[in-house]
């Protein structure tokens, strides 16, 4: 009974996968990098858009970047937005890791007294 339903699923997604190349469709796969990552989640948040449309949008912008000269700006502006990003991470992780000073001078006036 397994191998059955097994079988089944694989060819139900054999067929699903055949009808998205007859669309001209290609599916890409890759992984994420942290960073890219939390681009990912923001454009979801922000747009509602599916993977399918993250991905062919991006291509789509790359690809418009591309032709119109802007390719080097675009990857300038990402490294500037990566620097600034692992700056304020450095400083928050300072901040975080550095004791806070405590001001006990009206403790010793309040036992005093």
């Amino acid at each position: 009974m397994k191998n059955k339903k097994l079988s089944a699923n694989a060819e139900k997604q054999k067929r699903f996968r055949d009808k998205q190349k007859a669309l001209g469709k290609k599916m890409v796969r890759g992984y994420l990098s942290p960073v890219a990552m939390e681009n990912y989640k923001e454009i979801v948040e922000k747009t509602g858009w599916t993977d399918n449309d993250i991905i062919s949008n991006s291509l789509r912008i790359t690809y418009a970047a591309y032709k119109n000269g802007q390719i080097r700006f675009l990857n300038k502006w990402l490294q500037e937005d990566d620097r600034k990003k692992r700056l304020k991470n450095i400083s928050s992780m300072s901040a975080q890791a550095e004791p806070e000073i405590i001001d006990n001078s009206n403790v010793s006036k309040q036992i005093d007294e």
